[in-house]
């Protein structure tokens, strides 16, 4: 071999070396301008107004809602309204009348639907002509009644005591005789006098069978009245 044709070679070996360099380098600045593009394509896409949809390949899998049971109605119960307790009627208290011209103690106590012997009980009253024009009544409340009085038994041991209610004409003295009394023990339990009036409603206290009853002889119709001598 000349020594022209080794300058040839040495150069045809340099190019070689060189190219074979250069490609890696050259494959390697495509691949970062490739890179690049793709990056800023990328944030372009992201950053848009309306992004375009991603590829099947890319979307993420939504997931399938499940199906929530609907409750069943629950029926509501009704509500029994309640009912307003019925208000008793207070009675009005016990008011006052002037006796006028042409009264009487019926007329008064029908006017104020009232029973005539309370109406004396209440006044004290002994009898129902004893008003006067002027006179003031205590009208008692409407419902207002006379003391209760105790059945009083058949038969009653002597001494025992009972409550008697006073009706109009009865006297110390009718109540005793009444129940085999004195007016002397009824006046005695009931702190007044033998003289005075019982009003009409009034309550005392009677001990019964304290008395000895008077036997009063019937006239025998077998006895002959003689007849006078002429």
């Amino acid at each position: 071999m000349t020594e022209s044709d080794h300058p040839a070679s040495e150069v045809i070996d340099a190019y070689r070396r060189r190219r074979d360099r250069m490609v890696p380098l050259l494959l390697g600045g495509i691949a970062v301008v490739l890179l690049a593009v793709g990056l800023f394509l990328v944030v372009l896409w992201l950053t848009g107004d309306n992004p375009p949809a991603l590829p099947a390949v890319f979307s993420s899998r939504t997931p399938t809602p499940s199906t929530t049971p609907t409750p069943t109605e629950t029926l509501t119960p009704s509500i029994t309204p309640t009912v307003a307790p019925t208000e008793t009627p207070t009675p009005a208290g016990p008011v006052t009348y002037i006796v006028e011209a042409g009264d009487t103690l019926s007329s008064i106590a029908e006017q104020f639907g009232v029973e005539v012997l309370l109406l004396m009980s209440v006044n004290g009253i002994v009898t129902a002509d004893q008003i006067f024009i002027g006179q003031t009544l205590i009208i008692p409340p409407l419902g207002s009644e006379l003391p209760t009085e105790t059945p009083i038994p058949l038969t009653l041991v002597p001494g025992t005591r009972i409550q008697y209610v006073v009706k109009p004409g009865d006297n110390l003295q009718s109540i005793a005789a009444r129940f085999n009394s004195t007016a002397e023990a009824i006046a005695a339990l009931n702190t007044m006098k033998v003289t005075d009036v019982l009003f009409v409603g009034r309550v005392v206290i009677v001990p019964v069978g304290i008395a000895t009853p008077t036997i009063t002889p019937s006239p025998n119709p077998n006895t002959l009245t003689p007849t006078p001598l002429p």
